[in-house]
Parts: structure tokens; C-alpha cells; sequence
């Protein structure tokens, strides 16, 4: 993930804490009005409800982003390393078998040596 992205990440969830904070203001305006002597004022309640069932829907849109988008991260996509430690395995693969054969025609050459 990119330092762009990663930014524009934390600033989505730093609005998801913001909008967290205000949901906990907005239920706690409700349960003063609920307990207010003269009863609650209805506008005020549903304008609060409505207000927190918005946010609520909000903050779970965007947490799913987030979500869907760091289990989409793969942190070696363009990274060329396997790649790079299979070539030198492979390499060192040919440098045995080279040996090997080197062995082998020397024996080979001292065998027809001795014959």
C-alpha cells in the first residue's frame, strides 16, 4: 500500500472516529430528552434518530471499504523477490550440476588413462 493510499486510509478512519463521537453525542441527547421532567420534545428525538441511523449507515459503509481493501492488500504483489531468490537457487542448482559433470568427465578422462 502506497503512502497516498495509506493516508487517505487514515483519514477515512479518523472521520469513522469523529462520526463514532457524535453517534455517542447524538444517544446521549436522546436519553436526556427521554429523561426531561416535562416529557421529550418528539422533533428533537426524531431528528436525533434520524441523524444517528444516517451516521450509523455511514460509518458501516466505510468500515466495509476498509475492510474489503486491506484484505485485498498484498504487500508483495510488485515486489520482485521470489522471483529473484528462485533465479539464484536455480543458479546454484547449474553450478552443482556443472561440478558434478566436471567430476564425472574427469573421472571419465583418468579412466581412459589407466586403461
Amino acid at each position: 500500500m502506497d503512502s497516498q493510499s495509506q493516508n487517505a486510509s487514515l483519514q477515512r478512519l479518523q472521520t469513522v472516529e469523529k462520526r463514532i463521537v457524535r453517534v455517542l453525542e447524538l444517544a446521549g441527547g436522546v436519553m436526556e430528552e427521554f429523561s426531561n421532567p416535562s416529557g421529550p420534545r418528539k422533533e428533537l428525538v426524531n431528528n436525533h434518530c434520524s441523524e444517528f441511523m444516517q451516521l450509523i449507515k455511514d460509518i458501516q459503509v466505510t468500515l466495509r471499504e476498509e475492510i474489503k481493501s486491506a484484505c485485498e492488500y498484498r504487500p508483495f504483489e510488485k515486489c520482485d523477490y521470489i522471483a529473484r531468490i528462485s533465479n539464484e537457487l536455480c543458479c546454484e542448482k547449474v553450478e552443482y550440476v556443472l561440478e558434478k559433470l566436471d567430476g564425472m568427465k574427469e573421472t571419465i578422462g583418468e579412466y581412459h588413462r589407466a586403461t
